[in-house]
């Protein structure tokens, strides 16, 4: 697999998969039933129409030229997290940077506390969408009350023709501690191969996307030994060898998001799509230029302290060469 990361210049169908976290994708409107209250215009964020239009422009120039130096095409398949609803995917595609790239759009409410969802955007020439359906994570707290997190958004459909499913997913947060909240990733892992079972049961040997800020790294535990198996592998453990990675914490990198796939993208079968490429999209124009965070990924927000950027994490994507 070495050879597939030193691909030179673009490639010849070749059709970019993305994932990126947006960091808190809010609206300027309170939601009386999520915990949105920051993000509002009486909010401590301070957040306004006029911090959130260029939070929009900012996002959607770089969701316009992830892969591009491989890939003719802007994404055709981006997964997306820390969405609060349908109206701000509808204001990102809309901007001045993807509105003529027609985009479609797939979301689902879920019952996180904070009302941040996963998505999935999508271009309408390359992918057509046939069934989406949304899979919540069962979780119970140390009260035994249910844990609201993000659903895992499942989305079949066909990349030039070709059928296959796209699982988009935002585990649970390390927020109180890794060791501490470990057991809710692995349950999701574990969720995450019932829907994979699911999916092979109606189409054996299935093509499967499955994406997402897993909140944990390739060699995790909820990873390494609860969700790969004989089926599935995971390019981005070959980035990580190369120190790369899509967040910083405590000036160390961690490769959250990632992209993972189904075998049957390796062969290189007439009319099908084979991996080809795979990398964190870390350009200079995304990242602190100064200061304490230089290198980092240029956040919105450190705190409660506004700084203008785009979002905490960087995407990261793959490229499919249509065979």
């Amino acid at each position: 697999m070495r050879s597939y990361f030193k691909q030179k210049g673009r490639i010849n169908n070749a059709y970019t998969v993305a994932f990126y976290n947006l960091e808190n994708l809010f609206d300027t409107y309170n939601n009386p039933l999520t915990l949105d209250d920051d993000f509002t215009k009486t909010g401590s964020k301070n957040w306004n129409a006029k911090r959130y239009r260029k939070k929009l422009n900012k996002l959607s120039n770089i969701i316009a030229h992830i892969g591009t130096e491989k890939s003719y095409h802007s994404p055709a398949i981006v997964g997306v997290a820390e969405v609060e609803n349908e109206m701000v995917l509808q204001d990102l595609i809309n901007t001045k940077h993807l509105t003529h790239k027609n985009y479609g759009i797939v979301h689902h409410d879920s019952p996180d506390e904070r009302g941040i969802d996963v998505a999935l955007l999508y271009k309408k020439e390359l992918f057509e969408v046939v069934h989406t359906k949304s899979y919540p994570l069962l979780l119970v707290n140390e009260e035994g009350e249910r844990d609201y997190t993000r659903d895992i958004l499942m989305v079949k459909g066909k990349l030039n023709g070709e059928l296959m499913y796209v699982l988009v997913n935002h585990w649970p947060s390390r927020r109180s501690g890794a060791a501490k909240t470990e057991h809710k990733r692995i349950e999701a892992a574990e969720q995450v191969l019932n829907i994979i079972d699911i999916i092979n049961y109606e189409t054996p040997e299935a093509n499967i996307i499955v994406m997402g800020d897993f909140n944990d790294g390739p060699t995790s535990k909820s990873i390494k030994k609860h969700l790969m198996n004989h089926t599935l592998f995971n390019p981005m453990e070959q980035l990580v060898a190369k120190g790369k990675g899509s967040l910083q914490h405590k000036k160390s990198w961690y490769l959250f998001d990632q992209i993972i796939f189904s075998k049957t993208f390796l062969s290189e079968t007439p009319n099908t799509h084979s991996f080809k490429y795979a990398d964190v999209f870390d350009k200079q124009f995304l990242k602190t230029w100064k200061g304490k965070y230089k290198g980092s990924p240029f956040r919105t927000f450190v705190g409660k302290w506004y700084k203008g950027g785009v979002s905490d994490h960087f995407p990261v994507y793959v490229h499919l060469k249509r065979n």
